[in-house]
């Protein structure tokens, strides 16, 4: 009697064992897929995190820049999606929760031509008259005063060296002034427009004017649609890019928590 009893306890306790096991598994599974569908929320509809890859933003971004990007800032629609979910077939163009850009944000948008993720500065609202006049802006038929910083050299990731001048600029309604390289008043966009932005569109500028695909450039991405904002650029976090000091030649150096 006393090995039966013996016997029944250790079967007890590897049930109970087994029993805890598949407890703990369970448990398991449960938190990571509860922490992948909290992911899955987060990185689509609250937070974004874009890498710069040209200096069409230059000197407010950097090649090698990585950003936070507010997602909420804007409102929500299919291209906020990460993962490709924005091809689902029974999503519909269209914003939720929809706020409009003020001019002269930083915003992250898909190209509406290529479907290409771009970042560049809010420069015209809906009903605005854009103009670029040998290199300068008109917004409104109103000219955009720049004031001149300096002009130097530096050394573009893909190995050529650009002379630019600096200059700091202030749209109209912009809190801060932001500023902008111009090689020339001379090139290929400084002559441009006059654009009048239709309703529901927005008119981009890259901050490098005279280096940017934008929205003035014929293979640019044109008038942007505001369903295919997907958020706010607010942080620059860190950068994972460095330029070597060249004697003559400009370089930007360590750069991390910036505010945009």
């Amino acid at each position: 009697m006393s090995g039966e009893l013996k016997k029944t306890a250790k079967n007890q306790a590897g049930e109970e064992a087994t029993r805890s096991l598949r407890e703990i598994v369970i448990e398991e599974v449960k938190f990571l897929l509860g922490l992948f569908a909290f992911l899955l929320l987060f990185f689509n509809f609250v937070f974004g995190h874009f890498k710069i890859p040209s200096e069409s933003m230059q000197p407010t971004l950097e090649v090698g820049d990585h950003l936070y990007v507010n997602k909420f800032a804007y409102g929500f629609s299919r291209h906020s999606l990460i993962l490709g979910l924005r091809k689902l077939p029974f999503l519909k163009e269209g914003r939720l929760f929809g706020h409009t850009p003020d001019r002269g944000d930083v915003a992250v948008f898909r190209n509406p031509k290529t479907g290409i993720v771009m970042i560049k500065r809010v420069i015209g609202l809906p009903g605005d008259r854009i103009e670029t006049k040998n290199g300068r802006l008109f917004i409104n038929d109103t000219l955009v005063n720049r004031v001149l910083e300096g002009e130097f050299s530096y050394r573009e990731h893909r190995g050529y060296v650009a002379q630019v001048a600096k200059y700091k600029e202030q749209v109209p309604s912009e809190k801060d002034p932001h500023w902008i390289y111009e090689r020339s008043d001379f090139d290929r966009l400084d002559n441009r427009g006059p654009y009048i932005i239709p309703q529901d569109t927005f008119f981009f500028m890259g901050d490098n004017r005279d280096n940017s695909e934008d929205s003035r450039a014929p293979n640019g991405p044109g008038f942007v649609p505001f369903d295919h904002l997907i958020g706010r650029a607010e942080y620059m976090v860190y950068s994972t890019k460095r330029c070597k000091k060249e004697e003559g030649l400009k370089c930007p150096g360590r750069r991390m928590f910036l505010k945009l």
